[in-house]
This record gives structure tokens, sequence and C-alpha cells, in this order.
């Protein structure tokens, strides 16, 4: 049986530079410059975060899925949006 997250992942803090996201008790950088895709977005668009799956967290209304190994690794995932930049 997979296992199953109880807790929600909560954005920390926002600034010109990217969002920080608390993960259980991991915290990680989002930075701008390598997730384009929130630079605009709202806080509330950014705090709607959904957690399905261990290593999935999806925006609802920036339609954004990303891998967690993504956030924690982004060199090994060099293909980045051009949209919203």
């Amino acid at each position: 049986m997979p296992s199953t997250i109880t807790l929600a992942p909560e954005v920390t803090h926002v600034s010109q530079h990217g969002l920080w996201l608390l993960l259980a008790d991991e915290e990680v950088l989002l930075p701008f410059e390598q997730f384009p895709w929130f630079r605009r977005a709202t806080i509330e668009q950014l705090s709607n975060v959904e957690w399905p799956s261990p290593d999935h967290l999806y925006w609802p209304e920036l339609d954004v899925n990303l891998s967690v190994a993504s956030i924690r690794s982004p060199d090994a995932f060099p293909l980045v949006s051009r949209a919203a930049q």
C-alpha cells in the first residue's frame, strides 16, 4: 500500500527571489529563476498547494505539477518552461 501524506505542505516565506515550502520536516526553496511559473502568482495561489503523493506536488490554481525530486535537485531536471519569465 502506498504511503499517505498526512501533513499539508505549507508556504513559509515568499520574497522577490523565490518561495520556501515546508514539506513535513523539510523546508525547500523554489527560486523563481528555476521555477518561473510562480513568479507572478499571488500568495493565495502559491499557498493552495496539494501533496497527493510523496514525490508529487500540485498547485491547482496555477496548473503546475512538480516532482519533489525536481525541487531538491533542479539541475537534474534541466527542462524549464519559458512561460511567465
